[in-house]
């Protein structure tokens, strides 16, 4: 599988994101929406943005492994979150977790929602991951 990331030169260099990532090969895993749930079905650090990212971001791990693939392999992912000031608040910390599960950004976007399924979730995501040939086939 190839993948290239998208920065055209007219647009402002990005941070924590990159524009796009063009992919060649592979399957595409359609990711849902995951909160912060643990698994025993309660939402894990209530109050607590940058814990409850990573666990986010674990929960989305877990759904990509299962097919033999990374999180490497998330190409897309637009995170809902319920306070964008808080969000912007710990871009620090957010950005160190989100270091120890993507080597190169993916495409992101951010939205601010007013209310979640679970009441103690602060932030979730969805997006999508393409899983290359090789990696399926180690997966069987």
């Amino acid at each position: 599988m190839e993948r290239q990331i998208i920065s055209p030169p007219g647009l402002a260099e990005p941070r924590g994101f990159n524009h796009g990532v063009l992919v060649e090969g592979g399957k595409t895993l359609y990711l849902a929406g995951q909160d912060a749930t643990g698994p025993d079905g309660d939402i894990v650090a209530p109050g607590d943005l940058v814990t409850q990212f990573e666990q986010v971001l674990e929960n989305l791990a877990t759904v990509v492994e299962e097919t033999g693939g990374t999180s490497n392999d998330i190409v897309k992912l637009n995170i809902f979150v319920a306070d964008r000031k808080m969000y912007r608040s710990n871009l620090e910390p957010l950005g160190e977790v989100f270091g120890h599960y993507f080597e190169d950004y993916p495409a992101l976007a951010l939205f601010e929602v007013n209310g979640f399924f679970k009441e103690e979730t602060l932030v979730e995501l969805e997006g999508f991951a393409v899983i290359g040939e090789e990696e399926q086939t180690n997966a069987q």
